[in-house]
């Protein structure tokens, strides 16, 4: 698929990884361990990778605290976006955003429905910018970030991040 506005020179982008989940561990973290091998691949930076309950002040202050630090340039984090009570990490990160992505939510929707059916509707999967930051929150099934990172996030990150940096 061809670009509108082709990226100059390939650049290296600083990444966080968060896993939000209460049960996971970085042994059992496949979609985490994914992230790192597809991030690595593609030759990009990631600068720090954390795993973290679903608890909506813990997930608040940490992107509090990495949004907007001049060596993070996005954030791709993974679980915690369905719609289960547990299921917090959309509302934490929804209210930080300074701008949304509504394309993103939607194109990840699109393409789940077109591999899971109906249920692709229960994904509050949302990407936008807090303080500067490319934030991206996924769900944390390893087919739904292999299917945002190879058809959303990895063909367009860099452009992304250049146009939040002007």
């Amino acid at each position: 698929m061809s670009q509108p506005h082709p990226d100059p020179t390939p650049r290296i982008v600083a990444c966080v990884l968060l896993t939000i989940s209460d049960t996971r561990t970085p042994e059992t973290d496949k979609s985490g361990q994914y992230l790192q091998q597809a991030l690595t691949n593609a030759k990009h930076q990631i600068i720090h990778y954390q795993i973290l309950p679903d608890e909506p002040e813990q997930i608040r202050a940490l992107m509090q605290t990495l949004c907007g630090r001049d060596d993070v340039e996005v954030v791709i984090c993974n679980g915690g976006t369905g719609i289960a009570p547990r299921d917090t990490t959309y509302d934490a990160i929804a209210g930080l955003l300074d701008k949304t992505l509504p394309g993103f939510g939607e194109l990840f929707r699109m393409l789940s429905f077109q591999e899971i059916g109906s249920r692709a509707m229960a994904s509050r999967a949302i990407a936008g910018v807090c303080e500067g930051t490319v934030v991206f929150s996924l769900p944390g099934s390893s087919n739904a970030v292999r299917l945002a990172m190879e058809q959303l996030i990895l063909p367009e990150l860099r452009h992304l991040v250049r146009q939040v940096q002007g």
